[in-house]
């Protein structure tokens, strides 16, 4: 049974790096549902590397979204073999962290302004070179966080961004329909074990407490949150538009867990 209603559905994926990426699992997802899944990465040398993920039959293209000209230049290729598209995802992210930890307030201009670039303007200016290609009913999903209020240090300024992400999900949502029903929503998960968030200073110890944090002591699959990107591509999430979906296994419900209070009272 086609419960999700995805099958044949064209849906662009923006950010496949590596088999860990959360938009690699997603496209795992839409295609086991009979999706067409086409792939966009940032260089032609990450295409080269995702082919050899991919089966051989994979449509992979090669767009820096930091360049206008190649957002325009994909849209046109795209396009040319895809008419009609259903869904895109939104799979992309950056931030400098070479200099490890800075304070907040200590953030470089340069820095947070790129990231800002690739991270969330992005979406604003895909979605437009997109427009009308996209189906009157498609769906728009983003990669999120789980919250953008919690001052994690080494995560820094990206949660800010992320921020703006969430907030340019309901301004576009509500932009396109004027002209359209297309839905723009993000899944918002908890810590995910990624290839790019082993590059964040301390990460692996702040992945470790959110998994004790969470009501099952066991991490976020970056799998599950895959699955709630495919629904809400999917038309049985037709009424959900412009929202984050939180997908953290409980883990800010539990910030007050009795072994956790335990153990920060009485270290052994």
């Amino acid at each position: 049974m086609d419960y999700l209603q995805l099958a044949g559905k064209s849906i662009l994926v923006f950010g496949v790096a590596n088999r860990k990426s959360v938009a690699f699992h997603i496209a795992r997802v839409l295609e086991a549902t009979g999706a067409k899944v086409i792939y966009v990465v940032r260089t032609s040398e990450r295409q080269r590397s995702v082919a050899k993920l991919l089966k051989p039959q994979a449509e992979i293209f090669a767009c820096d979204v930091e360049q206008e000209d190649e957002i325009q230049r994909l849209r046109e290729e795209v396009g040319v073999r895809h008419p009609r598209l259903h869904g895109l995802v939104h799979s992309i992210a950056f931030a400098d962290y070479g200099d490890g930890p800075q304070a907040f307030h200590e953030t470089p201009k340069t820095a947070f302004l790129r990231a800002v670039d690739i991270s969330c303007f992005s979406l604003i200016a895909i979605a437009n070179a997109f427009r009308d290609l996209l189906d009157p009913d498609a769906a728009v999903v983003a990669i999120s966080i789980s919250t953008t209020r919690m001052a994690s240090e080494n995560y820094g300024y990206m949660a800010p961004i992320k921020a703006a992400l969430d907030s340019s999900l309901a301004f576009l949502a509500k932009s396109f329909s004027q002209f359209s029903r297309v839905r723009f929503n993000a899944v918002a998960p908890g810590l995910l074990k990624t290839s790019a968030s082993a590059g964040i200073p301390g990460y692996v110890d702040s992945y470790l407490y959110a998994e004790q944090a969470t009501l099952r002591k066991q991490a976020v699959r970056t799998e599950e949150a895959a699955h709630v990107a495919a629904f809400l591509l999917s038309p049985r999430s037709s009424g959900i538009n412009a929202q984050s979906i939180v997908v953290d296994a409980g883990m800010s419900t539990n910030y007050f867990d009795r072994e956790l209070v335990r153990r920060a009272m009485r270290p052994e």
